[in-house]
């Protein structure tokens, strides 16, 4: 057993080894110059529109299963998960402080990657029997490559991988996370905590992606918001080592070798561990390139393909440009990395940033990371539930197995929180990064759909922002016009 599970690990390292982070940086690099770098530069745009009336109730004349902000709000459900608290500190310590720059960077270039399979996900969805609409990369595969048998083939491995990791990465892994912080902070036996959970994700699931998408749509926002507001009150009790946080965050990123101290603890870390870790703990918490956003993003109403590609592309902004940048710099600030536990090894994970947190509000802080980490975990396991189901719907083509699998998925949502199984964290994590390679092949190969589609919504774009200004000049008008009436 020993010996198949070092198979596994050599299997996993290899996945998200370099030919994986370089095709997912390199893509998201080819499809910034292919748009003409306009997911970045309509990132203002793409975050109004999340807020606007028109994302909470979809746009006339749209078809899909729930609304625009519904959809953004399930995909982030899967994606803002453990990854934003543990895996940002794992980085920090394996590649150093600058592990976090190089997570701005391909969040930053991940705005088109995720634009892209989302804007592919609407166009090529389908309606099932049920009437509810059916997408993702398997869709796009199958409907948008013109070798047809290619299509289909890539098709099928992408939802086989989908399936298999919606039970481990979107499962079993995160309801173990939140039973392991539960029992350490509040002895809280693990059988509870798993009956909890299973019976909960059973009373959403039950429901499908209506069900899901209101649960999501309140309790992403409120447990983002909640993050990120303790996060920034202890980044302002430590203001005055946020100026060397930072300092030191951008010296270890680039620097070809380095050794952080001060507020940086005694971590040594090349150019190379920084961006490694950093690329690949970034795309591991926001999911760009995946495919896995796609699914859900497929469900939304709305009339144009580009216009949701838009608002769930700031999925990737709110995961790893804001929830991720407060997990960084209130570890950078707090002055606790490279701090040594009693065998005289370096704090690592939740108990790092646990440490962060608690130099400010105390115990407390441990009793808010378990929280975070159970409403964060929580919310992954009901979005990769929808993702699992569709990608086995597209498998099976027939509805009784998804009811089937939403009882399997609660089921083993107890054992993941029971059980604890070194191996399918890394059969899981292969899972995941086996889903990347056939999406990203069929974003590089319908590039020119998606540059169609977007320069087209272009022109979109700019209507409504001359429509905009004419709005606001003409109120102008009117106000002056009231105040010379009134003189």
């Amino acid at each position: 057993m020993k010996g198949f599970s070092n198979i596994v690990s050599s299997v996993d390292s290899f996945v998200w080894g370099p030919v994986l982070i370089v095709l997912l940086i390199g893509t998201g690099i080819f499809l910034n110059f292919r748009l003409h770098f306009l997911p970045i530069r309509n990132l203002g745009y793409a975050l109004r529109s999340v807020f606007k009336k028109r994302s909470t109730s979809g746009s006339k004349g749209s078809s899909g299963d729930i609304s625009p902000f519904s959809a953004l709000t399930t995909a982030l459900a899967a994606t803002i998960g453990t990854g934003n608290i543990v895996g940002v500190a794992t980085a920090m310590i394996i590649g150093g402080p600058g592990a976090l720059v190089w997570m701005w960077i391909c969040a930053l270039f991940g705005l088109a990657t995720k634009y892209s399979e989302c804007t592919l996900s609407i166009k090529y969805r389908e309606k099932n029997s049920k009437g509810e609409m059916s997408g993702g990369p398997m869709y796009t595969m199958k409907n948008g490559f013109k070798i047809k048998w290619v299509g289909r083939l890539f098709a099928f491995l992408f939802a086989l991988f989908a399936v298999l990791a919606s039970f481990g990465i979107g499962n079993m892994t995160q309801a173990n996370s939140i039973s392991d912080s539960m029992h350490s902070t509040f002895n809280v036996p693990t059988y509870i905590t798993g009956l909890v959970i299973m019976i909960v994700a059973m009373i959403v699931l039950v429901g499908g992606i209506t069900s899901i998408g209101k649960v999501s749509s309140i309790i992403v926002p409120a447990m983002a918001l909640l993050y990120t507001i303790g996060g920034l009150v202890c980044i302002f009790v430590n203001i005055r080592n946020v100026p060397a946080g930072v300092s030191q965050i951008f010296k270890m990123a680039f620097a070809p070798t380095a050794v952080a101290g001060g507020v940086g603890g005694t971590i040594t870390a090349s150019m190379m561990d920084a961006m490694r870790w950093g690329a690949a703990r970034g795309i591991f918490s926001n999911e760009a390139g995946l495919g896995s956003a796609a699914i859900t993003a497929a469900a939304a109403k709305t009339d144009r393909p580009a216009r949701q590609g838009y608002v769930n592309m700031t999925g990737t902004f709110f995961d790893t440009l804001v929830v991720c940048s407060v997990t960084g710099l209130v570890i950078a600030s707090s002055g606790v990395l490279g701090t040594l536990d009693s065998q005289g090894k370096p704090i690592t994970g939740a108990p790092l940033t646990v440490a962060a947190f608690s130099t400010v509000f105390g115990k407390a802080g441990a009793w808010f990371i378990t929280i975070s980490i159970a409403l964060f975990a929580f919310s992954t396991i009901i979005g990769w539930e929808y993702h699992g189901e569709k990608a086995l719907e597209y498998l099976v083509h027939k509805p009784v197995f998804c009811y089937i699998y939403r009882i399997v998925f609660a089921v083993f949502a107890f054992v993941g929180a029971t059980t604890k199984f070194e191996i399918v964290w890394d059969l899981s994590d292969i899972m995941n990064g086996l889903m990347a390679f056939p999406n990203l092949i069929s974003l590089l190969v319908l590039s020119g759909v998606v540059a169609k589609e977007t320069f087209d919504f272009q022109k979109e774009i700019k209507r409504e922002k001359l429509e905009r200004k004419e709005r606001s000049a003409n109120k102008h008008s009117s106000h002056v016009q009231s105040e010379t009436v009134n003189m």
